[in-house]
């Protein structure tokens, strides 16, 4: 029985900004971004948006799209490395408002919780959802990875921002993609880029060296809590191969594959920070899959020889096959965190759909990353109805239709000072407002839905 993705649909800010006003703000060579990272737009939320509305909208498309009957949907698991609280889970907040939107109770049996390791907890919410319903093949489940890529102003990671949300609907015998059963693992414990909770002495706050009750704070520390992360880039980058390389060697042992096992991929999807993340990394893999050929090119060290390969012919046209068509979307959007491997198989296959080509029973394979540090590798096999299915999403339509944001707009949004939407909502959830006063619902998140 195949278990796989149903149907897909995403949502993104209305707004961005172009990466040559970044660039021209930051002193940074424009083409360093652009031609070098592959990086052309940053998508930003506007005042009204977070990870809530985001995966909520995503949700409602599919909904609408599919015409979801949602007595039948036993589950929705939400990977997110944005959650806004310690308790309550993103996808309670969703549950609440598709009930507001479809009818009180109208999810009431469906289980639902958030999966967080960094960037690859919604690839163990599929994972999750895709061996549930190879138990229960008549039940069905909904993934949704929702993010919002934010780092600090002026910093190495600013110019790879992005935030969005993609929900896939779960079934057997499913429309787009059916998924391997095994899956090639590597997991180090690592520093690589976290968000920690931080504190400070509230006496440097205060002002006051006596622990006198602070906005109803009684420890003598506050803590600190940020949606940027405290990071390592070149560490990271070196995380990121050392765990694909091991995950893709334990997926040809688990599947008991010995041949160059991509060289059966159609299509390569990789977790996108930044645009040209997979091309840039996956030479690693290549070359262990090709001594042969590195021994062919000039270079007197292995590393002048490695510099050599990822410009040869070999690898150039793999990179054009295999790996670009999920970067197009990647470079209009930006970093979506657990999504941005899911927006790449979106956009590879829009990308195939547009240009005709036949995917019909080919395989794909999945190298997803996540920092902390975990990797998973995995095949799927695109099912004959994908195209027509696909389609439904207008993903580069949409991604056309969107707002440009002048620089001083974004650093506004970004500090959060604006306290008016860029531009205004329509047929979409809001964050309508955060209670401030009641001291049972204290920070309690409203929301609702504009027509």
């Amino acid at each position: 029985m195949k278990v796989g993705i149903d149907a897909i649909q995403f949502d993104v800010p209305k707004i961005y900004l172009p990466i040559p006003t970044l660039a021209t703000n930051r002193n940074i060579e424009a083409d360093k971004l652009t031609k070098g990272l592959g990086l052309q737009k940053m998508s930003f939320l506007d005042v009204h948006q977070d990870v809530i509305t985001l995966g909520a909208n995503a949700l409602v498309k599919l909904i609408e799209q599919e015409k979801i009957n949602l007595s039948e949907i036993a589950k929705i698991y939400v990977g997110t490395e944005s959650g806004i609280d310690n308790s309550k889970p993103i996808a309670s907040y969703i549950l609440q408002l598709i009930e507001e939107k479809y009818g009180a109770h109208s999810l009431q049996n469906c289980d639902v919780v958030d999966l967080t390791f960094a960037c690859i907890g919604a690839v163990d919410a599929l994972q999750n959802c895709v061996d549930f319903v190879r138990l229960h093949p008549t039940k069905k489940a909904i993934v949704i990875a929702t993010d919002n890529a934010k780092y600090d102003l002026n910093s190495s990671g600013e110019y790879t921002q992005g935030a969005g949300a993609i929900a896939m609907l779960i079934t057997a015998n499913p429309k787009i993609i059916a998924f391997s059963k095994e899956t090639g693992i590597a997991t180090a414990g690592v520093f690589d880029f976290f968000k920690p909770k931080q504190t400070i002495q509230k006496a440097t706050i205060t002002g006051n060296e006596t622990n006198e009750n602070w906005f109803d704070i009684l420890e003598s520390e506050i803590t600190i809590v940020k949606d940027q992360p405290v990071f390592d880039g070149q560490y990271s980058n070196t995380c990121y191969i050392n765990r694909i390389t091991e995950a893709y060697e334990h997926y040809k042992k688990e599947s008991q594959q010995n041949e160059t096992i991509f060289n059966n991929w159609e299509l390569i999807l990789m977790h996108l920070p930044y645009c040209f993340q997979g091309r840039r990394t996956f030479i690693e893999i290549f070359a262990k899959e090709n001594t042969a050929l590195i021994e062919k090119q000039d270079g007197e060290t292995v590393k002048d020889k490695m510099k050599a390969l990822t410009k040869s012919e070999e690898y150039i046209s793999l990179i054009q096959t295999k790996i670009y068509p999920s970067e197009i979307a990647s470079g209009e959007v930006g970093n979506m965190y657990t999504g941005s491997i899911f927006l790449g198989l979106v956009s590879a296959l829009y990308h195939s759909a547009k240009n005709d080509n036949y995917l019909d029973h080919k395989k794909v394979g999945f190298i997803a990353y996540g920092s902390g540090s975990k990797s998973k590798v995995f095949e799927g096999e695109i099912q004959p109805d994908w195209k027509n299915t696909i389609l439904k999403t207008t993903l580069f339509e949409i991604l056309e239709q969107r707002t440009t944001i002048d620089f001083t707009t974004y650093e506004k949004l970004h500090k959060k000072e604006l306290k008016v939407s860029v531009i205004a909502p329509k047929n979409e959830f809001i964050l309508e407002h955060i209670e401030k006063e009641n001291p049972v619902l204290k920070g309690a998140r409203y929301y609702t839905f504009v027509d």
